[in-house]
């Protein structure tokens, strides 16, 4: 009974993963190859028009290796991992709504499917709509804290480019302006043992992909993320 109980579950999880799988919709980001394999993102078509639009991650062959995965596996799993020990930590990320890998004809598949995050925008996107620097001076702080607290709990995102750090604003009746920040595209992450190691990482790469943002807004950044972590960051200055 229990093969037959295991065989069951593995029909049902495979029909799920080929739905998702075969869900139609418009590339976002249309698959490359890269990896060994290919990787791509699309907006899904709707099922039901109340519901918060979808994303989904696609993967063909598209793994890491490591010792512990020699042969290679896939980065979506790895992903996943990040995007939990992220909302443990009280960092915004994305909700996910389903995720799985199997080896198909001899090759990985993998599917990571997430909601939009309602009312945020990429950083990049941001500067686009010419934000004033007061606005910008709310925001950057926030940046601020949110890296400080991902490197502080031994976390580097590992690709902290504009594109992937997304921001919601809003005033409220007193005129004050209220951010949140969140964190995408997580592939990338991984476990630092010291904070510095994490900061020199990913703040040098913000810096050296800051695109639109001023260099005056990035002194503000790494201005708040020392006052966060308490200590100079001298190699980090712009």
């Amino acid at each position: 009974m229990d093969l037959l109980h295991n065989h069951a579950l593995n029909e049902v999880a495979s029909t799920h993963f080929d739905r998702w799988w075969q869900s139609p919709g418009v590339w976002v980001e249309p698959a490359n190859q890269r990896r060994g394999g290919e990787s791509g993102v699309r907006l899904l078509e709707p099922r039901d028009p109340s519901h918060r639009p979808l994303y989904c991650k696609r993967q063909s062959g598209h793994t890491y290796r490591s010792l512990r995965h020699p042969l290679g596996r896939p980065t979506v799993l790895r992903e996943i991992k990040a995007y939990r020990a992220f909302a443990r930590i009280g960092l915004k990320t994305p909700t996910i709504v389903y995720c799985a890998a199997r080896q198909h004809q001899g090759q990985w598949q993998a599917l990571l499917v997430t909601e939009a995050l309602q009312g945020f925008v990429s950083l990049e996107q941001w500067y686009a709509s010419a934000p004033g620097a007061e606005c910008r001076h709310a925001v950057m702080p926030q940046v601020a804290a949110t890296l400080a607290r991902l490197h502080q709990a031994g976390w580097q995102h590992g690709c902290c480019y504009p594109k992937h750090i997304f921001v919601k604003t809003q005033t409220d009746q007193e005129g004050q302006t209220r951010v949140e920040i969140a964190l995408l595209d997580l592939e990338k992450s991984r476990r630092r043992w010291r904070t510095l190691d994490a900061a020199r990482h990913d703040l040098r790469q913000l810096k050296r992909h800051r695109g639109p943002m001023p260099k005056a807004d990035l002194a503000v950044l790494l201005q708040a993320y020392q006052a966060a972590v308490h200590g100079p960051l001298r190699l980090l200055q712009p």
